[in-house]
């Protein structure tokens, strides 16, 4: 079990919502919840200083932009991001490990103007897919497989972890070692709506089977007491859940 320190730091709470509701947010849960997610919903509606605005409220950023592109764009997307402020980036192993490569060109770069270094997490398979939709792309490999292979490639080629769904954290804790990050959205407390996840767990699984970080949005965002329902996920994660 963890503590109650290493409990909170382990949630990234998503902030998939307008940047009004995103603050009112983090302002109930200060001093409890140590991470947020700015995705692209908010970053594109915002900008950079959605960033900024989430330090000064006391918070680390998952900037999860899901970079995707050619290497040259990604590093300097990737640069670009940093100097922003992000704590840990993610983009996709799909773009190959010359693209993975830049993005870690781009973070190195920006880290000689800043503090700290850019974590970067790799995207294996998105957890709203199931092995029908990696059929449906091409893909004929078990989805576990392909996460393993995707993993692989990244890290190898300079991401410091993976994005990948609980049910393969255990997978690639073993195949990555104690020190990769492992971010893993599709997490639901028992009893919560699924959703448009398909490959799920509870957040006391998730960290069991050696996840690092817990991706939970509507959980927490659309809870009547979201300060409740983080502090319920502490408890479970801490085993003092009643």
């Amino acid at each position: 079990m963890l503590s109650v320190e290493q409990a909170q730091d382990a949630i990234i709470v998503a902030l998939d919502m307008g940047a009004d509701d995103a603050v009112r947010l983090c302002q109930k849960l200060s001093g409890r919840a140590r991470w947020v997610k700015v995705g692209m919903t908010l970053y594109y509606a915002c900008g950079p200083q959605i960033v900024d605005r989430m330090h000064q409220l006391g918070f680390n950023v998952f900037l999860d932009l899901k970079l995707h592109v050619i290497p040259f764009q990604v590093e300097g997307a990737a640069e670009a991001a940093s100097l922003a402020g992000a704590d840990i980036l993610s983009i996709h192993a799909l773009g190959s490990s010359a693209m993975v490569a830049g993005a870690r060109r781009g973070v190195q770069k920006a880290a000689q103007k800043r503090d700290s270094r850019t974590k970067l997490v790799a995207i294996s398979v998105l957890t709203s897919m199931d092995q029908d939709a990696l059929h449906e792309i091409g893909i004929e490999v078990p989805v576990k497989d392909e996460v393993a292979k995707l993993a692989s490639l990244a890290v190898s080629a300079g991401s410091d972890g993976i994005v990948c769904s609980p049910q393969e954290a255990a997978q690639m804790r073993q195949l990555l070692g104690p020190d990769a990050l492992i971010v893993t959205p599709g997490v639901r407390p028992a009893g919560s709506a699924i959703g448009d996840q398909k490959r799920v767990a509870t957040p006391a699984a998730a960290i069991a089977a050696g996840a690092s970080k817990l991706v939970i949005g509507r959980p927490i965002t659309k809870a009547e007491d979201p300060v409740a329902a983080f502090d319920a996920i502490v408890n479970e994660l801490t085993g003092s859940a009643r």
